[in-house]
């Protein structure tokens, strides 16, 4: 995982470091709108409704819209401007019982892993507050944003839960709310007894997305019945160099080396475990010619090698021949 945010959690005097994490992730498939024809990517651009032009980002800011009709146009100086006094800060308000923070007010979960230097600290306050049960309550500044919070402990790590502001829940305005309806006695231990008959504990692994699985089943067979659209003017993605499994890398390591070990030199391009032979010897010691031209040549490739290559056929008797040979030459 990847930190989004550093600072401190901050209750009393006593700071504790620590680095935010993203508890949660969306796992939905995502989409691209494309054209149905042709598979092309469809585009969103902004226009300005006054004259129609297309507007840069640079040039966006972001606008209040009264009642009237009119606009409050705010620039990043404006925004920039506004306090955040818990800026890299969990600022730990107070503790309260669990049971008072409502599920409802749950917005989005993170968490929090203390800094080397915080470590201790960080296991002092976490084994307190397990103890406890309580919550605790506090104030941090995410993306330029205020928001409320819950420290709780899960598996051994705290969590913090950003939560929403009250005036963020809705109140539930039902007309039956107001209706006098009567549940009589029996019905209500009927109810009582389903209930406790079908209470098991929450084992959360044994749930799976049955909508996603079956969606990504028809992506899977598209691809593999070639039903792939490649929009024109879209370049073919180029071969990988190599596989990104490293077992897949280790594999094909071992099958080069023993196609290198299966050749027919072996692959001792050097000399063979110090004997003297070379590859350059063998076949010139093994050829022998008729005439004399060829023993000259052949005494020639045999004096470059080491001495141990005297051994082939034909290698001993070339030496002298070759010596007569000079000689009549010089006395010519």
């Amino acid at each position: 995982m990847r930190s989004i945010w550093a600072g401190a959690i901050s209750f009393g005097l006593v700071v504790i470091p620590v680095k935010l994490y993203a508890a949660t992730e969306q796992r939905d498939i995502s989409f691209r709108q494309v054209h149905r024809e042709d598979g092309g990517r469809v585009q969103f651009r902004r226009f300005c409704t006054l004259d129609g032009e297309e507007v840069p980002y640079s040039d966006i800011a972001k606008g209040y819209e009264l009642p009237t009709g009119d606009m409050v146009v705010l620039s990043d100086e404006d925004l920039a401007d506004l306090p955040l006094v818990t800026a890299h800060r969990i600022e730990v308000l107070h503790f309260a019982p669990n049971a008072q923070v409502e599920p409802i007010l749950a917005n989005k979960s993170y968490y929090l892993e203390p800094e080397a230097a915080g470590t201790r600290a960080y296991v002092l306050f976490r084994d307190a507050l397990e103890k406890s049960g309580k919550v605790g309550v506090a104030k941090v500044a995410l993306r330029q944003r205020e928001a409320l919070a819950a420290l709780r402990v899960r598996e051994g790590v705290i969590t913090l839960e950003t939560l929403l502001w009250p005036d963020e829940v809705r109140k539930p305005e039902f007309p039956f709310l107001d209706e006098d309806i009567e549940v009589r006695s029996q019905e209500l231990k009927m109810a009582a007894s389903l209930i406790d008959t079908m209470t098991e504990d929450f084992e959360p692994d044994e749930y799976r997305d049955a909508y996603r699985e079956a969606l990504e089943a028809v992506v899977r067979a598209k691809v593999e019945g070639n039903e792939v659209v490649r929009p024109p003017g879209v370049a073919a993605p180029e071969p990988k160099g190599q596989p990104a499994d490293l077992t897949e890398i280790l594999r094909a390591s071992v099958s080069a080396l023993k196609a290198e070990r299966g050749k027919p030199d072996g692959g001792r391009g050097k000399s063979d475990g110090g004997r003297g032979k070379s590859d350059g010897s063998k076949p010139t010691s093994r050829t022998k010619s008729p005439s004399r031209s060829g023993s000259a040549t052949r005494t020639k490739s045999s004096s470059r090698a080491k001495p141990a290559a005297a051994e082939a056929d034909g290698t001993e008797k070339a030496a002298p021949r070759a010596k007569s040979a000079t000689r009549r030459k010089a006395s010519a």
